[in-house]
């Protein structure tokens, strides 16, 4: 067993690594690709005004994040107070950050809510459901995003590429969902012992929402509200660069660059940028790359701000608390 956990840590270790590598190799290519003075913004005075704005949005998401975690867990029969829910969420924001580790952001998450709970398996399905809420609402946003906007519909690459990571989210996502809620094919896991305890306890969280359909829409409705407040955020960033590029080309695109900055470890670096320059750069849309690139390290600094929020919940907020429920 012992040497089991060693060869699962350091596998875990090199799937981090090589991530990190990808990450930096692919921020590295992106940024011999323009001249560095390009980079720096010429700043105009509103752009306090914007920037001041997408980080109060951010804030926004943070807390609409950690209230789509709290409905989750009331899905599940775990009433959780949200102050407490969001010093969990604070903390693993602070990691997924500046910590980046074999640990993860979910997995600090699970383990300081079961501390509270003494439910582990009700922690990690309250998670899972979370995300993929989620997941579930990103690929929806953006193509409803291409319908409403015609023009968006024919950028060439930048609308094709949407349109098949959306695709291949969405399907992949129901084709998950519909296995873990089925009740001969995740209705097996519940009641099991075991580490199949923790799939059992997202296959009786689905089987909820089927039958409680008011409770998914609940989810389902924070789940967008925090994602616009994201995108919203992230045009206002945009603003303050002077890409007045609309706020329905960041409905239709943004959601599709968060779906690919996943791969990252470290706050989406690398990955953000170069989705970025493939949707507003390399698309009759007239962004310069330098620009793209900028707006994706922009908002990097602007989570990174963020979540110095965490710093406090992270050094302190591991312990149980009295009385989570």
């Amino acid at each position: 067993m012992q040497a089991s956990r060693v060869g699962g840590g350091g596998r875990s270790r090199v799937v981090l690594a090589a991530r990190i590598a990808l990450s930096a190799g692919l921020l590295a290519f992106l940024l011999t690709r323009v001249h560095l003075h390009a980079l720096v913004p010429k700043w105009e005075h509103s752009a306090v005004w914007w920037l001041s704005g997408g980080l109060l949005l951010t804030v926004v998401g943070v807390v609409l994040s950690t209230v789509r975690w709290q409905r989750a867990l009331h899905v599940l029969d775990t009433p959780t107070r949200l102050s407490r829910l969001l010093s969990h969420q604070l903390a693993g924001l602070f990691v997924g950050n500046f910590a980046p580790s074999t640990v993860g952001v979910d997995v600090l998450r699970v383990a300081r809510l079961s501390a509270d709970t003494q439910d582990r398996p009700g922690a990690f399905a309250s998670v899972i459901i979370e995300r993929m809420s989620g997941w579930l609402v990103l690929p929806v946003m953006t193509l409803v995003g291409l319908l409403a906007v015609p023009h968006l519909r024919h950028l060439g690459t930048a609308t094709r590429l949407a349109v098949a990571l959306s695709t291949v989210t969405l399907v992949a996502l129901l084709a998950v969902v519909f296995v873990a809620a089925h009740p001969r094919l995740g209705g097996r896991l519940a009641g099991n012992a075991g580490w199949l305890r923790f799939a059992g306890a997202i296959h009786l969280g689905l089987d909820t929402f089927r039958r409680h359909p008011a409770r998914a829409a609940e989810v389902l409705a924070v789940a967008a509200s925090y994602q616009l407040a994201m995108l919203t955020a992230a045009w206002m960033a945009a603003e303050a660069l002077g890409l007045d590029l609309g706020w329905t080309v960041f409905l239709a695109f943004f959601p599709a660059v968060a779906i690919a900055q996943v791969v990252s470890p470290v706050g989406g670096l690398g990955l953000r940028e170069g989705a970025l320059v493939v949707f507003l750069a390399e698309s009759p849309l007239g962004v310069a790359r330098a620009q793209a690139i900028t707006l994706g390290l922009l908002l990097y600094a602007m989570n990174l701000v963020v979540s110095l929020l965490g710093a406090p919940s992270f050094a302190v907020g591991g312990k149980p608390a009295r009385s989570a429920a």
